[in-house]
């Protein structure tokens, strides 16, 4: 109201004192607690992105993590990183569930996403300081990120996912930032084939059920070939990463049928090769029964404890007798908490009836294995089936520079699902080349959700920054400032590289801003040669759904953090 009124604030001046003398003068003044509510939730989240902006880029450093049980975690994987970090703060929390969805949403860009949030914070509180209202400049960053993934698409190319070459290339931009950047050349291309190897079968298993179940898509000329182009996604979870120690990651390799990193159990003199398989999946236990509660048996007569193992032999003997029936050759068994899943005794009756056996399967891989198996888990020893099991070419423990795991190769009417088995020197190795490849097939997955590919190098933000910033320059009022603002903001992505790579930030971010306005939409940062570049020439490309799901989570996320002015803790 006083800013309003003119004359009256002179007269209440003497009573206010000195202090009200500045509350004149600022357009938009809060009372000061939702004001240090809001700098402290800002300066969490800014201190939280400040700690990962190093690990940006091919030339990031990376964080070593000591977890609370000791084990060491080496990284440059933004989610992995925050998701280690034990953040106290309510508002710096948001940063780290930020970066985990996108890490849901496009698998990649999570280093960059919390890094753009970092910097909006920045712009966001220069802003309040000149005073203009926080839910102005959470309205207006909304605008800003809708018009800056306007401009995004407008750059991107559009592909097709029979255009291996491109996929390739988007996988290997992912990989080239990780630590295991020089096998990108190894981990690319089974990222690639991973997925594509979801997708192709689809395309022809649906066309026919899909025109038959709907009369109107059959009549419709040309319907089957457009189905490929609909599938939206790929489930990875189709796609099961086995990691074993032993060799390097040059020997990681994408597997025709399934591997279980469970050996084949050959103690007992059994079989551990097996052509011609007929497998079951097994989720009853071949050993003796037991009551549920605990309780003690006190046998005096000798003859009657004889009678108690002779039992115990003829229950486990008919119990491998029916599967054998069956004409089952090869025995998957889950893993059982309550007790043995299998003895040693039904081991000796199996290896005589000649059956391979692979014990500790897993609870949560009984539905990827019986998935791709085509194999139906079996509960209970009467409900032991011929119908049940799965039919293979071979079954075999396959010993690669010291990695032991069993393969079942040219499965009967197969799942839809693909194997990979990641090998590394030791454990640090290992779970980095996964996340890497896990991201790498997050990318690829990126490109069948949304199919266009954009310039990476912080080519795409400059162009935006400018757009933006030209964009800026026919508003008015609070609207403008905060434009202005989000544009600068987005120039911390190249900025970050720059510095990461050694080189000078100011200088490079200014030609580049430099090039961009002499048309080279495709100018970046070639942080192996330390210039400006065509980026597209480098082959550096990332999905657009990265880019532009990044801006829309960050920005999200900080308009979310302005709106908030207070702070309690409840009971």
């Amino acid at each position: 109201m006083s800013a309003t009124a003119g004359p009256v604030p002179a007269a209440i001046a003497p009573q206010g004192g000195a202090g009200s003398a500045p509350r004149q003068q600022r357009a938009f003044k809060t009372q000061d607690k939702p004001d240090e509510v809001r700098r402290s939730n800002m300066n969490a989240a800014k201190a939280v992105s400040d700690a990962i902006r190093t690990s940006l880029g091919p030339k990031g450093m990376d964080k070593m993590i000591q977890t609370a049980s000791g084990e060491v975690v080496i990284t440059n994987d933004g989610a992995t990183i925050l998701k280690h970090m034990a953040v106290m703060h309510p508002a710096a929390r948001m940063l780290v569930e930020l970066s985990q969805a996108q890490d849901v949403e496009a698998g990649d860009g999570t280093t960059s996403v919390v890094v753009i949030a970092g910097s909006l914070l920045g712009a966001a509180e220069k802003m309040l300081n000149k005073g203009i209202h926080p839910t102005i400049i959470a309205e207006a960053f909304q605008r800003a990120a809708a018009k800056a993934v306007e401009f995004l698409s407008d750059i991107s190319t559009p592909i097709e996912l029979s255009d291996k070459e491109s996929l390739l290339r988007a996988a290997s931009t992912s990989l080239n930032s990780k630590i295991v950047s020089q096998y990108s050349s190894v981990l690319a291309p089974i990222a690639v084939n991973a997925v594509t190897r979801l997708l192709d079968p689809k395309s022809s298993a649906t066309a026919p059920s899909k025109s038959s179940a709907d009369p109107a898509s059959a009549s419709a000329p040309g319907s089957s070939t457009v189905l490929p182009e609909e599938q939206v996604n790929v489930d990875l979870r189709d796609i099961r990463l086995v990691k074993k120690v032993g060799g390097t990651i040059d020997d990681t390799e994408l597997v025709e049928g399934l591997v279980l990193e469970q050996n084949v159990v050959g103690g007992s003199g059994g079989p551990t090769r097996m052509e011609k398989a007929k497998i079951a999946v097994c989720q009853f236990q071949l050993s003796s029964p037991k009551p549920d509660m605990d309780n003690q048996i006190v046998v005096n007569d000798y003859r009657q404890m004889d009678k108690i193992l002779k039992e115990e032999r003829q229950y486990l003997l008919n119990m491998c007798k029916k599967i054998k029936k069956t004409g089952c050759n090869v025995l998957l068994i889950q893993k059982s908490i309550l007790r043995d899943a299998v003895n040693d005794l039904a081991l000796h009756f199996l290896a005589k009836l000649k059956i391979l056996v692979v014990t500790n399967v897993e609870r949560d891989e009984i539905d990827f294995v019986s998935k791709t198996l085509g194999a139906k888990p079996v509960a209970d020893i009467e409900a032991f089936t011929e119908d049940k099991l799965a039919s293979a070419d071979l079954v075999d423990e396959v010993n690669q520079n010291g990695a032991k795991v069993c393969k079942i190769t040219g499965i009967k009417n197969m799942g839809r699902t693909v194997s990979v088995l990641c090998t590394g020197a030791n454990a640090l190795v290992l779970s980095e080349s996964e996340r890497s490849l896990h991201d790498a097939l997050c990318v690829v997955r990126c490109l069948v959700k949304k199919r266009a590919l954009i310039a990476g190098g912080g080519a795409p933000e400059v162009h935006v920054s400018r757009l933006l910033s030209e964009y800026a320059s026919t508003l008015s009022g609070m609207e403008a400032y905060c434009f202005q603002a989000y544009a600068e903001a987005l120039e911390v992505i190249p900025t970050t590289l720059a510095e990461n790579a050694g080189l000078n930030p100011i200088s490079i971010v200014t030609e580049l801003r430099n090039r961009h306005a002499l048309g080279e939409r495709t100018a970046g940062i070639n942080v192996r040669k330390g210039q400006i570049t065509n980026i597209l020439e480098e082959n550096v490309l990332q999905p657009l759904l990265v880019n532009t799901s990044a801006i829309e989570l960050a920005t999200e996320t900080v308009s979310l953090l302005l709106r908030i002015d207070d702070y309690h803790l409840s009971r």
